[in-house]
């Protein structure tokens, strides 16, 4: 189940500098709630599922089931 980050540099980046200017929350989010802090909740259920593929909520990281 190999973690990796979002291929296009420029999501990346915007993301990273979002995360920056609220703490660590997702920048994707309104809220500053602990269940949105990067690695939300969201996604570390969905790498729990060893069935899911895709990208997190901000698409800054990708799980694949390889």
């Amino acid at each position: 189940m190999p973690i990796r980050l979002n291929e296009d540099k420029e999501v990346v980046k915007r993301i990273k500098e979002g995360l920056k200017q609220k703490d660590g929350y997702c920048p994707c989010r309104l809220l500053k709630k602990e269940e949105y802090k990067c690695i939300c909740k969201e996604f570390k259920e969905q790498i729990a599922d060893p069935d899911f593929e895709g990208y997190c909520h901000c698409m800054l990281y990708y799980k694949s089931k390889d």
